[in-house]
């Protein structure tokens, strides 16, 4: 006797949401200014900004950029903003930090901007692995935009997944 084998997944009203799909595309860059600075610690203003004008700025054209001093020099927030502005005509986006500040920055966006009416009243289960660096922080400001909206959350794999939020009858 042969039964057929149905994939209740695949025939249920589950939604996956995968917050790689909205991975930006475009290179990531630490742009380290310590060597820039007398001794890795001391900015002298004069040659911080003979050593802005002189830099090809292209090489960035595309890129996201985060602007960091891995030394203990205290950088004031006039330095970060000149090279803002020389990364401004190439550059997708500048940010000061590391690649992690980065890559919420880019979520953060991505999120607030999502349209999620079409996920009104679904169960809705959010896509836990992922091959890109997708921040931790995104997984929580995309929970705090679909909790409003979904009627269940879940987290990982359809076959494995984790319930989160659950929205109430009444």
């Amino acid at each position: 006797m042969s039964t057929e084998i149905i994939n209740r997944v695949a025939n249920s009203k589950l939604v996956t949401f995968d917050l790689e799909d909205f991975y930006p595309k475009g290179e990531r860059v630490l742009f380290d200014i310590k060597d820039w600075l007398l001794e890795g610690l001391v900015l002298r203003e004069g040659v911080f900004r003979e050593k802005a004008a002189a830099w090809d700025w292209s090489q960035y054209d595309g890129s996201y950029v985060a602007l960091t001093c891995s030394t203990d020099a205290i950088i004031p927030a006039w330095a970060y903003m000149l090279l803002a502005t020389y990364l401004q005509p190439y550059a997708k986006k500048v940010v000061v930090g590391n690649l992690d500040n980065l890559e919420t920055v880019l979520y953060t966006e991505i999120i607030q901007n999502l349209d999620v009416t079409a996920l009104a009243d679904k169960p809705v289960i959010v896509k836990g692995c992922s091959h890109k660096p997708v921040p931790q922080n995104a997984y929580i400001l995309l929970i705090s935009k679909l909790q409003s909206v979904v009627k269940s959350l879940m987290y990982g794999e359809a076959c494995s997944s984790v319930p989160l939020y659950k929205k109430s009858k009444n």
